[in-house]
């Protein structure tokens, strides 16, 4: 079974660095990471990726068109089984409420974490074996 991690960002070197902290699960196969460019595209994604293999949504808060916390409500009620985490650079505590309250299991502030995100990934595969 392919477990897989969506990546929601408009910019493209998001890409490059998420691949990169993540080079040697990736290379072991331990998860796929699938990288969309807007909140339209996840939300396809989303419902294409139909079983539970999708574990994890991770989507950045600032995007042309439609905002990640305007796709987050929408998101969570077509897939209420896949934890949402944003991710912004702007880390502010209304910022962080207006995410909670729509349904965002977490907020992470850029630069990001990676070995506090590697701890929820880990936590979310063991979820779902």
């Amino acid at each position: 079974m392919s477990v897989y991690i969506m990546v929601v960002d408009d910019e493209p070197d998001v890409e490059a660095l998420f691949r990169q902290q993540f080079r040697r699960d990736l290379r072991a196969g331990r998860f796929l990471m699938e990288f969309v460019s807007s909140a339209p595209l996840a939300l396809q994604r989303a419902a294409e990726i139909a079983d539970a293999t999708l574990i994890l949504i991770l989507s950045d808060i600032n995007m042309p068109g439609m905002s990640g916390l305007e796709m987050l409500p929408i998101v969570r009620s077509a897939r209420p089984d896949v934890p949402v985490i944003m991710i912004t650079a702007y880390g502010d505590a209304e910022t962080k409420r207006k995410a909670l309250e729509k349904g965002a299991a977490d907020l992470l502030t850029k630069p990001i974490d990676f070995a506090a995100l590697r701890q929820e990934i880990d936590a979310r595969l063991e979820q779902a074996a």
